[in-house]
């Protein structure tokens, strides 16, 4: 059955086939678009070997939470700063590697040289707006080892 309408237009049952059709091609086309663009900027690695780490992960927790350190970091005026403290106040580490990056993807990681300026770990380095992190291990000067994923606050 067709229907009319003043132009003389006739829906058939082609048309509603071929709507349809668009409809669903469009919808599955921007699925495997953003599925693939999902994929392809966050490989979702946190670790090599999942089972090892876990192994390991309450004798390195012990160990970090023996050394009471407290890290902040924020972004201000250009510079990037990396506070790192215990109960006597700022520490300085043996060895610093630290990672700026977003939460989402790896595209943006940059390795700032940071430098120890008495007080809090600096470096120089341009942010664009959004959020980021900075991914750090530290050698404490007795030889343990601390690693923490730290949420870098942006003051603009």
């Amino acid at each position: 059955m067709t229907h009319a309408d003043d132009t003389g237009f006739r829906l058939k049952g082609w048309h509603v086939l071929a709507g349809f059709t668009a409809a669903f091609g469009i919808i599955i086309t921007v699925n495997l678009v953003m599925a693939t663009q999902a994929i392809r900027t966050f490989p979702g690695l946190e670790v090599k070997n999942s089972y090892v780490a876990s192994q390991e992960f309450d004798d390195r927790r012990a160990e970090q939470q023996a050394l009471g350190w407290t890290i902040f970091a924020d972004w201000q005026d250009g510079m990037v700063h990396l506070s790192i403290t215990d109960a006597d106040g700022p520490v300085r580490v043996r060895d610093l590697h630290a990672v700026v990056g977003r939460a989402t993807h790896v595209n943006d990681d940059v390795e700032p040289a940071f430098a120890f300026n008495g007080t809090v770990y600096e470096a120089p380095l341009d942010l664009g707006p959004g959020n980021w992190n900075i991914r750090m291990t530290a050698l404490a000067e007795d030889g343990s080892r601390f690693q923490q994923r730290v949420i870098l606050h942006v003051n603009r």
